[in-house]
Parts: structure tokens; C-alpha cells; sequence
């Protein structure tokens, strides 16, 4: 996958910020339902599927892998193979930019006796994949010329060894790619995970019919899943992806006189840590009509304009807000006071390195930073001065966060691209336009 031309977008001060509105469905979820399906026996129906380019990108590797997915109306269809009864594709798996898609997938292709190369965007090609590759390799699986960055070519096996495996680092993508690739081992595959993180796979995995149980022992969770159980086609209904809604509820706290309503949200505890900071910070954000759907937690959000003040945010709640902490730093440049936000060190081998070009973004408006080791202080006062350019280095979320900060600064922000913004939430102006936000093109302002 190449990147076009880039795309340079301003973001200006806005009125306030109205309505009731739903984002696309959650990018985690959609990844997972694709693949499982893929895994199960039979016909797997999916409503809400985000159609992003990440997503999408997944709804074509597990068709190449010889479970179709096709949309009907407004439903996907995965005609699934069950575990094991992947086919060896034609040609390469391309990834584009998703980090997701391309570790899940690693273990999904584990227990299969095939041959598969993946391939990604230059982003995607430049991080690191041995945390996912080394216990999968551990397990069996072959890495072609033991390489540890796109592209890869690996070789499953059907002979794949059950294993224990503490989890270096937090990391849901880790986990279940171990998880998936335990699917088809002979015996019980066990993650143990000192802090906890997204648990979308583990929820998933039980709805498609899989033995998996989670025992908390000691401060840590244990993860088992037995393999060789034989999944079987669900209906799926994703839920609007919390990530996504962050940037339009962070908005509406930052942009005087807002009030926003975002309907069926997913709110599964492993992924509400953004949320729960800008309550502490003072933010007017309430949880409506909440209720359960597909075994996940969903309700509607409020937001409204907010005063804010600063707050340290502590190390163990990253994981359940790491793709929010580029958004929470510039909240916290319209709050009153340092924000303290400890425990970054996955920022930095993300889509970019998030954390330097989240400081550098900040310093660009107006804000001061300070970045010693993992951590990132930011030192509020209540607005922000804006009138910089901002270098997304290909990141959707780097872009996206600046632009929801120029609706509320002095001057106005512009990113240097937004075409990647199409990767995890194509709709992303079309929904803040849809509640008055202001844009122009280039730097115009």
C-alpha cells in the first residue's frame, strides 16, 4: 500500500458543538469478528462492521485465506472454514497501516499448515513485531529468515504446542495472538497478564462457543483457552468504537456552550480509562441507557463544555486508554494546571513514535511539554494559543487530536495530512461538520 499525496487540513475556533449522533462500529471488535468467523464452521453475520481501511484490509486477508467476506445490505458475511481449514492465499496479505490486524493475524495463521507472506504501508513496515512472533515461534511457528518487521513471510503448522506465557508488557494484541494461534494446539494455551488489558478477544471467543477461562490469582489474570474446540457462525453487532467517539466528546469539553449525545457506545471497562480521566479532570461526561449487547457493556454518552483542571494520570490505567493519551494531552493544554501521564512506553511504538510527536504538536501551539523517560507533563492553562503546523508522520490519531484542538484555540491548527485518517475513522469530518466544527483546506484559516 502506498500513500497518496498529502492531505493538509486546518481546524478553527467553532460555535458551540450540538446533537445526537452514533460513531462506526469499534475497530478492535470488527478485526476480531472477521477472524473469528473466518475460524468458525458455517456463517457468521456482522452488523455495524466498521468499513475502515484497517478493517477492511482484514475483510481481504481472511477472504484470501479462503473465507469469503462479502457485504449483503448492511450486513457482512463470513463464510468460515473452522479451525485448521485455512487455505495457503496466492499472494501476499497486504495490511496497510494496521498494527491490529497484522499481529491477530499472526495467530491465526499459526495452527494452519501453510505458507503466508504479509506485507504492510511504510508506517506499518518500520514496527516491531517480535513480541507477537517470539512465543508464537515458541509455540511453532516459522519465521522466514527471522525477521522481526514487514514484510514476513511465516509458516504455520498444524503440530502447534499448548504453552504458558507471561506477558512482558501489557499488550492485548500480544494476548490474543497467542489466544487465536491456541485455537488449534493440542491442550490448554494459558496467558497470564500482571495487569489487565482489552479482553474483547477472551468476550469473543466464548460467543463463538470456545472453552476459555479467566482466574485472577496474586494481582494477575490467567487466560486459557483449550484448543481444538470447534467454533461455530454467530450474528455480531459491533458497537460504536469508544476510541473514535473520544475525539468528539474531548471536543465538546474544550468548545464553549457544547453539548453532545454519542448512542451506543461500547463501554467495556478495558477501554474506558479515557473517559473516567476527563471525569476526574471535571469534565461533564455521564453514561446513559447502559446495557449489555454480545456479551459487551454499551451505553450512551453525554458531553458537555467543561472547566477543567489537571490531574496526574496514573501508569496502570494505560492500558485502557493508550490509543486516548494523544487526545487526553491536548485536553489537558485547555485545563487548568500540569497533567501528569506516567506509563507511555507503548506510545512510542505506535502508528509513530505518539509520544514525541504528541509533545511536539503541543509545543507547535502554544502548549508547554515536558517528556522525561515514559512520561509526558503537560502544562494547562486554560486555553491554548493554536496557529502551528502540526507533523502527524502518517499517525490518524496524531491528526486527529490537532484538529479537534484548533476548534477551541485562539488561532487556528493545521496537520500536515489526513488521508490516513481513513484507516480507523473515515467519517471523522463528516461527523464533526455534522455538529459545527469548522475546517478549511491547506492552512487557511
Amino acid at each position: 500500500m502506498t500513500h497518496a499525496d498529502p492531505t493538509p487540513l486546518a481546524s478553527r475556533r467553532s460555535g458551540p458543538l450540538k446533537g445526537t449522533l452514533r460513531v462506526p462500529g469499534d475497530k478492535s471488535i470488527s478485526h476480531r469478528a472477521l477472524m473469528l468467523g473466518a475460524l468458525a464452521t458455517g456463517k457468521t453475520r456482522i452488523r455495524g462492521l466498521l468499513e475502515s481501511e484497517d478493517v477492511i484490509n482484514t475483510a481481504h486477508a481472511v477472504t484470501a485465506l479462503g473465507a469469503p467476506a462479502r457485504k449483503t445490505g448492511d450486513t457482512w458475511e463470513v463464510l468460515g472454514r473452522g479451525t485448521g481449514g485455512l487455505t495457503q492465499p496466492d499472494k501476499p496479505l497486504d495490511f496497510g497501516n494496521s498494527g491490529t490486524g497484522t499481529r491477530l493475524m499472526m495467530g491465526v495463521i499459526a495452527p494452519h499448515d501453510i505458507t503466508v507472506t504479509m506485507i504492510g504501508d511504510a508506517s506499518l513496515s518500520k514496527r516491531p513485531m517480535g513480541r507477537v512472533l517470539n512465543p508464537l515461534k515458541q509455540m511453532g511457528l516459522e519465521v522466514e529468515g527471522d525477521r522481526d518487521r514487514l514484510p514476513l513471510t511465516l509458516r504455520g503448522t498444524s503440530e502447534l504446542v499448548p504453552m504458558v506465557y507471561e506477558l512482558p508488557v501489557p499488550s492485548a494484541q500480544i494476548k490474543s495472538a497467542i489466544l487465536l494461534a491456541g485455537l488449534g494446539a493440542a491442550g490448554e494455551t494459558t496467558v497470564v497478564e500482571p495487569e489487565a488489558t482489552r479482553d474483547h478477544t477472551e468476550r469473543m471467543l466464548r460467543h463463538f462457543g470456545a472453552d476459555v477461562r479467566t482466574v485472577s490469582e496474586g494481582g494477575a489474570t490467567r487466560i486459557t483457552v483449550r484448543g481444538g474446540a470447534e467454533l461455530e457462525g454467530r450474528d455480531v453487532t459491533v458497537p460504536g468504537d469508544p476510541s473514535s467517539a473520544a475525539f468528539l466528546i474531548a471536543a465538546a469539553l474544550i468548545v464553549p456552550g457544547s453539548d453532545i449525545t454519542i448512542e451506543g457506545l461500547l463501554v467495556n471497562p478495558t477501554r474506558t480509562g479515557f473517559y473516567t480521566t476527563l471525569q476526574e479532570m471535571g469534565g461533564d461526561v455521564t453514561f446513559l441507557n447502559e446495557r449489555e449487547e454480545g456479551g459487551e457493556p454499551i451505553a450512551d454518552i453525554r458531553a458537555r463544555f467543561s472547566a477543567l483542571s489537571g490531574v496526574s494520570v496514573p501508569a496502570d490505567r494505560a492500558p485502557s486508554m493508550i490509543d486516548e493519551y494523544p487526545m487526553l494531552a491536548v485536553v489537558a493544554g485547555f485545563a487548568k494546571g500540569a497533567t501528569r501521564m506516567d506509563g507511555l512506553a507503548e506510545l512510542k511504538v505506535k502508528e509513530s513514535d505518539r509520544l514525541a510527536a504528541t509533545a511536539a504538536g503541543l509545543e507547535a501551539n502554544g502548549v508547554r511539554t515536558e517528556v522525561s523517560g515514559d512520561t509526558l507533563i503537560v502544562h494547562g492553562t486554560g486555553s491554548v494559543p493554536g496557529g502551528g503546523l502540526v507533523e502527524t508522520h502518517l499517525d490518524h490519531r496524531i491528526a486527529m487530536s490537532f484538529l479537534a484542538m484548533g476548534l477551541a484555540s485562539t488561532s487556528p491548527v493545521t496537520v500536515d495530512d489526513t488521508a490516513m485518517i481513513a484507516t480507523s475513522f473515515p467519517e471523522f469530518r463528516h461527523l464533526m461538520e455534522q455538529i459545527g466544527a469548522q475546517f478549511g483546506e491547506g492552512g487557511g484559516a
